[in-house]
């Protein structure tokens, strides 16, 4: 599978069902973030494999009530990083682009390996930081939810979100966010 066929193959399913976590797995998904870019190669991100079912549990429980999908993910990977851990230059924080890239990285391979990794912003960052024992001063920038996916919408899924889950979302076209030499007004 080309790189281009994986980027469109990619998407944020929530119907899910079980996914084999292995070590091999987790290596194969760190491997994948580790050989992304990062300023001066300082390799920001910090990442922890949650699959336990007891800390899964605890984990369901820190998200917001739009994502009881989750509850169907295999595995939760928290994505975490702090300013410190990165360049900083002229005022520019660096960590949160190359942990993005990193974990861009990773849930691509994950998408070339069959899996769905769905990342999510709605979660309560200081109950996730209690129960995987993550310092105060770092950043919990998302969870990205891994599973298999499944042709069968789930009872935790809304109306909407089985809706989307029919069709990949619209697109914004490209003029909308690719401009030519130089940056003009927003169209809306």
């Amino acid at each position: 599978m080309s790189i281009k066929d994986v980027i469109e193959k990619r998407r944020a399913y929530r119907a899910l069902k079980p996914a084999e976590i292995t070590q091999s797995l987790i290596n194969e998904l760190a491997q994948s973030a580790s050989l992304a870019p990062s300023c001066f190669n300082y390799q920001p991100w910090r990442y922890v494999f949650v699959y336990d079912k007891d800390v899964l549990k605890q984990m369901f429980a820190a998200m917001s009530k739009n994502n009881d999908w989750t509850q169907r993910a295999s595995m939760i990977i928290a994505v975490i990083t702090k300013k410190e851990l990165d360049c900083i230059i002229k005022g520019r924080e660096y960590a949160l682009f190359d942990t993005g890239m990193a974990t861009a990285l990773l849930i691509l391979r994950a998408t070339e390996l069959g899996l769905v990794a769905h990342p999510i912003a709605g979660y309560d960052e200081q109950k996730v930081k209690e129960i995987l024992g993550a310092p105060e001063d770092m950043t919990v920038i998302t969870l990205v939810n891994v599973g298999q996916h499944s042709n069968e919408m789930n009872e935790l899924m809304t109306e909407k979100q089985i809706a989307d889950e029919k069709k990949r979302p619209e697109r914004h076209p490209i003029e909308k966010f690719a401009y030519m030499n130089k940056y003009t007004a927003e169209q809306k």
